[in-house]
């Protein structure tokens, strides 16, 4: 099961560090794996979240998320993406912007710098509501009571995510925005940057996953009748397909390039080579992408089910994290690893009430046979 679900990872890989000799040597080797690693590690709740989605979706787009996706998450997010901020930011048409990073890399590494409020805001946002949404619904399994019981029912009120992630974007802007960290330690005032990206995170969050969540549900409601209509029942769980899944797909695709802001910049530390950091990150998405479907045919998330809560607490610890970097630095191992507590967290709280269940459901059996 493993080899199958991991077989292009394990292949990109291969090609990957390859290529890496091939193009700087044995310290390219290093570089690439480095970077491999680091991206695996902070987007490991990317995974899980996915996971929880993917499952939704039918055979084919999956398929898809794997073929497609891969394509979008690895070349388009982890090599054009970078490009383009620079093109956008320094007002610069793509060519150009391809050429100053690869002949001119410290340039290229300043303006990819200076653009970071800007792309912290926009994820930072996006990544907010994902947790704000979860955190808010009303949900039969519950991970640590104390927080998510009263907090579901203040979701009940209409709109309070959005409020609170207004308000955190407002705070944010007047506060880290107008020191925003820039190349070279210097500082700027990037209060209204931040704004005008955090909005755009925020639109692009409730567009997209309003039309995903708007024909999923229409989806369910057909699905119910007919099988309502043929046998009496509610018939089996739905698989998303069509209209919806395209709009899920999509969800998809943001919620990576929201996930893989952190890596991009991140990988900065390590090196300013657009060819390294295109192909250690990449290879970091594979396998992302690889343990997203192993978890879903895997079924762990039925198996281990506070590990979605874990995952969401971390995308709530990332967009925190996104909105302080506007203005300080934060060691990329601080992140991966509050991402990793937290999932490990989960995962151990998931594991005893496994046993709890067992223990009680063995008892309840004995007392049964026991009975006369």
């Amino acid at each position: 099961m493993i080899l199958k679900t991991f077989r292009w990872a394990f292949a990109v890989t291969a090609l990957g560090l390859a290529a890496g000799v091939l193009y700087d040597g044995w310290a390219a080797f290093g570089i690439v794996a480095i970077l491999a690693v680091l991206e695996i590690s902070l987007s490991f709740d990317n995974a899980v979240v996915n996971a929880g989605i993917l499952k939704k979706m039918n055979a084919f787009w999956q398929k898809i998320f794997l073929t497609v996706g891969v394509l979008i998450a690895v070349f388009g997010m982890r090599l054009v993406f970078p490009v383009v901020i620079v093109a956008i930011t320094a007002k610069l048409n793509p060519y150009d912007a391809v050429q100053l990073a690869l002949t001119d890399k410290d340039r290229y590494q300043q303006l990819v710098t200076d653009a970071h409020p800007a792309i912290a805001a926009f994820g930072g946002m996006f990544l907010l509501m994902i947790f704000l949404d979860f955190i808010f619904e009303d949900r039969d399994i519950q991970w640590l009571r104390w927080i998510e019981r009263p907090l579901a029912k203040l979701g009940k009120v209409d709109m309070l995510a959005v409020c609170i992630a207004l308000i955190v974007l407002l705070i944010t802007a007047f506060t880290f925005a107008t020191h925003a960290h820039q190349h070279g330690g210097a500082h700027a005032d990037k209060a209204q940057t931040v704004l005008i990206s955090g909005i755009a995170g925020l639109i692009t969050y409730m567009v997209v996953g309003g039309l995903s969540g708007y024909f999923a549900n229409r989806l369910e409601d057909e699905e119910e009748r007919e099988a309502a209509e043929r046998s009496g029942g509610t018939g089996s769980p739905v698989k998303l397909a069509g209209q919806a899944a395209f709009f899920m797909f999509l969800y998809l695709e943001v919620l990576d390039a929201s996930f893989s802001f952190d890596g991009v910049i991140g990988a900065f530390a390590i090196t300013n080579d657009i060819v390294l950091m295109a192909l250690g990150l990449g290879i970091g998405a594979m396998y992302v992408r690889s343990l997203t479907v192993y978890l879903v045919r895997q079924g762990t998330l039925d198996d281990y089910v506070y590990l979605e809560h874990g995952a969401h607490y971390a995308i709530g610890a990332l967009a925190v994290i996104l909105m302080v970097t506007i203005q300080y630095q934060i060691n990329e191992i601080i992140t991966g690893l509050v991402g990793v507590v937290l999932i490990g967290w989960s995962f151990w709280s998931s594991v005893r009430r496994n046993k709890q269940l067992g223990a009680t459901e063995g008892a309840t059996e004995t007392d049964s046979v026991t009975v006369p």
